[in-house]
C-alpha cells in the first residue's frame, strides 16, 4: 500500500481520529514517520494537560508498523512490551518522529535468520514544537522468520 494511502486510513483510524492525533507523513519507504497530537478540551486530563494515555497511543503501532513494512512478508512481527516515562506535563501540542535506520533493520534480519525470535526495543521522545521533551516511550518488537521462510 502507498504510504499516503496508508497515513490518510490512520488518520480515519478511530482512536486517533477521536483523540486528535494526526499522522503528518509516512515516508515513502516506511523508513519515518511524523505524528502530532493536538491539545484539545475533550482530550485534557483533569490538571488540563496531554492524556498520558494519548501521549502512548500516539507512539503505539508505528515501530511496529515501520518495522513489518521494511521486513517484508516473510516476518512475523508483533508489539511485544511498552513503556513510557513522563518528564514534564504537556501544555500544548506534542510530536513524535521515528526513524528506522536501515542498519536496525540488517541487524534484525541477521539476528532471525536462523527462525529464532528476536525482540529489538527502540525509543521515541514525544516534544513540544519547542523541542522540550514531555514523554519518552520504549517499545520493544518482536520478529521471527516464517517457518515457510526458513
Amino acid at each position: 500500500m502507498k504510504s499516503s494511502t496508508f497515513r490518510r486510513a490512520m488518520n480515519l483510524w478511530p482512536p486517533f481520529l477521536f483523540n486528535s492525533i494526526r499522522v503528518l507523513g509516512i515516508s515513502d519507504d516506511y523508513t519515518e514517520a511524523k505524528v502530532v497530537l493536538r491539545l484539545r478540551p475533550w482530550n485534557r486530563n483533569y490538571v488540563r494537560t496531554q492524556f498520558g494515555g494519548n501521549l502512548f497511543a500516539m507512539t503505539d503501532p508505528f515501530w511496529m508498523l515501520l518495522v513489518m513494512h521494511q521486513l517484508g512478508n516473510d516476518y512475523i512481527v508483533w508489539d511485544k512490551a511498552g513503556a513510557i516515562d513522563f518528564v514534564a506535563p504537556g501544555r500544548e501540542d506534542v510530536y513524535a518522529h521515528f526513524k528506522l535506520e536501515p542498519t536496525i533493520v540488517d541487524q534484525l534480519r541477521t539476528r532471525a535468520a536462523g527462525g529464532d525470535k528476536v525482540l529489538h526495543w527502540f525509543e521515541t521522545q514525544i516534544k513540544t514544537a519547542a523541542g522540550e521533551v514531555v514523554a519518552v516511550v520504549r517499545k520493544q518488537i518482536y520478529v521471527r522468520l516464517k517457518p515457510k521462510a526458513r
